[in-house]
């Protein structure tokens, strides 16, 4: 059984997890973690829940998903596996950080680049790779069948979508991948979001108000 412990992290607000199974390893993805403190919230809860952190797997490249990135590859080993695409905006992240006023520690460069199809494993749990581009070019989404969970990203909210004024967004692309993606999946599939609360393809299908007609 997957077990999936969230966070919510830096200016921004947003969520990091960690997906484990009963083997006790685990994937960090997309840590946003900014702070002291919150470095070691992350930490802590490894730690007391005896977890092998095996993987870094980002949903994409914006840098309120990878502040941790530093963080992580000194602390556990790891670097990050990122989708092509958005795999330039590691190493542009620092000066996008001065843009916003955030100091941003230089990211690892990404040690796999992920494609559609393609599957994440640790222990004895694997997660599909969903390409979603159109939040930002590379957006990948991760699925578990059998568990009926995907961890999301910047795609799909509760009763919103990802931003799309961001260079590399396209309005349009983001709607079909959500449509021929996450809408194609069964209604009770539970969609862990990068920002706010999860939610589920059947409530969104039904509720969301930039997916209807």
């Amino acid at each position: 059984m997957m077990h999936i412990h969230s966070f919510t992290f830096n200016p921004f607000q947003e969520n990091t997890y960690v997906l484990s199974d009963d083997t006790g390893q685990c994937i960090i993805v997309d840590p946003g973690c900014y702070t002291t403190e919150e470095k070691k919230e992350l930490d802590d809860y490894i730690l007391s829940s005896n977890l092998k952190p095996v993987k870094l797997v980002l949903t994409h490249g914006h840098i309120d998903h990878i502040l941790g990135n530093n963080h992580v590859a000194g602390k556990y080993g790891l670097s990050p596996e990122i989708h092509a695409a958005d795999a330039p905006m590691l190493k542009s992240a620092v000066v996008l950080g001065e843009m916003w006023g955030i100091r941003v520690e230089p990211s690892p460069e990404p040690s796999a680049l992920l494609n559609e199809g393609d599957e994440i494993r640790f222990g004895n749990t694997a997660l599909s790779i969903l390409f979603t581009p159109g939040h930002s070019p590379g957006s990948v989404c991760l699925y578990q069948e059998k568990e009926k969970v995907v961890i999301g990203g910047d795609v799909l909210f509760y009763e919103s979508i990802g931003r799309t004024d961001l260079p590399g967004g396209d309005h349009a692309t983001l709607i079909r991948s959500i449509r021929n993606k996450l809408f194609v999946l069964a209604d009770d599939v539970k969609v862990f979001s990068g920002h706010g609360p999860a939610t589920t393809v059947g409530y969104e299908k039904k509720n969301n108000p930039f997916l209807q007609g």
